[in-house]
């Protein structure tokens, strides 16, 4: 089993339960604005303390509070890519890869920058500054950078917002192939119901007033 999340947790002064489990390779989140997609997602990587509840991925058990289990973000090894791509703006895009590297010094690599530069075709953005990247780019270097700090699972939150038709697609490649070809497990949010029937093989509801419905 991939993820076995059954979390309570407090979202703009409200509260809301999500329980689900998961073994696709790729596993969607979807649901309204403000339901707790994002906060979910900050739960997962350690970011964000549950009011209770149990997070489980790929049989690690990152959060427990019965059993007083609560890893910090950098045991948990998650590579997380927001919307914002988060990139040191003062770094060209290798030596933003290289600080992925540099967190996976100690655990060994998941896969090689040469691959990860394959991969994600940025071999021509290597001496770029974030600042001369397009939306796009950005993302796609973001997602490398992730990929090369050894994660156990990869956290993508809305990887397409914001993009034209021609880059999204060109992403939404990549993530096929990431999903395709790295044995990672991947949880993903989007408001994009094509987006989401695409690439997940579980999809996860979320709603404001309740747990999410049955797959």
């Amino acid at each position: 089993m991939f993820f076995d999340v059954d979390i309570t947790m407090l979202v703009d002064d409200h509260a809301f339960t999500l329980q689900f489990v998961s073994d696709a390779r790729l596993t969607a989140l979807v649901g309204p604005s403000g339901v707790g997609k994002t906060s979910t997602l900050n739960a997962i990587a350690g970011l964000l303390r549950p009011r209770s509840g149990r997070i489980v991925v790929a049989g690690d058990v990152l959060f427990d509070s019965a059993a007083d289990v609560d890893l910090p973000p950098e045991k948990r090894s998650a590579g997380y890519v927001f919307q914002d791509a988060r990139l040191f703006p003062h770094k060209t895009v290798a030596a933003n890869l290289a600080y992925g590297e540099r967190l996976s010094a100690h655990s060994g690599s998941l896969i090689s920058r040469d691959e990860v530069v394959r991969l994600l075709e940025i071999e021509h953005l290597l001496h770029r500054l974030p600042a001369t990247l397009s939306g796009g780019e950005a993302r796609r270097v973001a997602i490398g950078r992730a990929l090369l700090s050894s994660p156990r699972f990869l956290l993508l939150d809305e990887p397409l917002s914001s993009l034209d038709e021609s880059r999204a697609e060109t992403l939404l490649v990549l993530i096929e192939r990431l999903r395709d070809e790295i044995d990672l497990p991947m949880l993903l949010v989007s408001h994009s119901s094509a987006e989401v029937e695409r690439l997940a093989g579980r999809v996860v509801t979320m709603t404001a007033h309740g747990p999410p419905g049955k797959p």
